[in-house]
């Protein structure tokens, strides 16, 4: 099987890779950067999203796999002392596929160019100097509200659990086929309103949210970020592809929510 890995830039992380791969190639796995089948993220889940860019024109070809050195592993399934655990499921060919959501964002430009990135976690919008977002959000084309504060963040159901859940979003499990629209510091006064909660839309609705006013604009989607000066709207949907995790053991989705946040060690 051909394998990649991508390593969080630390002591402990490349010891632990150097460590992977000689046990992978003892169990004759081949090391091919440029067309893995497997790529296997160690650190945390940072680098388990630098992964996900890297091979995003690949997604149909590639599972991912974590082990875990970083501060938070939602994404890991394994910790660095597991790698006899890990290399034998491999060897064994002991593996699950699974597919979580992602989120295609489609820029829109008043030159009518047009960009579209996919995001793992999720796609934020906010003034680049920090004054108030203004810009119309319509669901399926249809007006919703007109939105004043710092920011929107959509999430996917994965990403549900990263940013916005530090916005008070809901936690969703990536079984279900939905975005996530959460405020980021909304206005709400006598005079402007917004829904002032969360929104989980499903996989054949879309979320427009036109600019209402000139200006430069910072757009993140996942860990990458972009300024724009002519950018006119963005669209939100639940994207036709999807990422693919290597399961080895069994971890549920709540139990890693457990893990990452509740639990006082893992």
């Amino acid at each position: 099987m051909r394998y990649s890995v991508v390593v969080k830039t630390d002591s402990e992380s490349a010891a632990i890779s150097e460590l992977l791969h000689e046990k992978l190639e003892k169990i004759n796995f081949k090391r091919d950067d440029d067309a893995p089948e497997i790529v296997i993220s160690i650190g945390g889940d940072g680098t388990l999203l630098h992964a996900f860019s890297k091979y995003k024109s690949m997604l149909e070809k590639v599972a991912f796999i974590g082990v875990h050195t970083g501060h938070l592993g939602f994404y890991a399934d394994f910790r660095p002392h597991e790698l006899d655990i890990l290399v034998d499921r491999l060897a064994s060919n002991r593996i699950d596929v699974i597919d979580y959501p992602l989120l295609e964002v489609d820029l829109f430009f008043h030159d009518g160019s047009k960009d579209s990135k996919l995001a793992l976690n999720e796609a934020t919008l906010r003034t680049h100097d920090g004054s108030t977002l203004v810009s119309d959000v319509s669901i399926k084309e249809n007006h919703f509200e007109r939105f004043r504060g710092d920011g929107l963040c959509i999430s996917t159901p994965s990403g549900s659990t990263a940013y916005n859940k530090s916005l008070g979003g809901a936690l969703v499990h990536p079984s279900f086929r939905a975005m996530q629209m959460t405020e980021i510091a909304s206005i709400n006064n006598r005079v402007f309103r917004t829904v002032g909660a969360p929104l989980i839309l499903p996989a054949h609705h879309y979320i427009k949210m036109s600019l209402v006013n000139a200006g430069h604009y910072k757009v993140t989607v996942d860990t990458n970020h972009f300024l724009y000066d002519r950018l006119e709207r963005i669209e939100c949907r639940v994207a036709k592809e999807s990422v693919r995790f290597a399961r080895l053991r069994s971890l549920p989705f709540w139990q890693r929510v457990h893990n990452s946040f509740i639990a006082d060690k893992l």
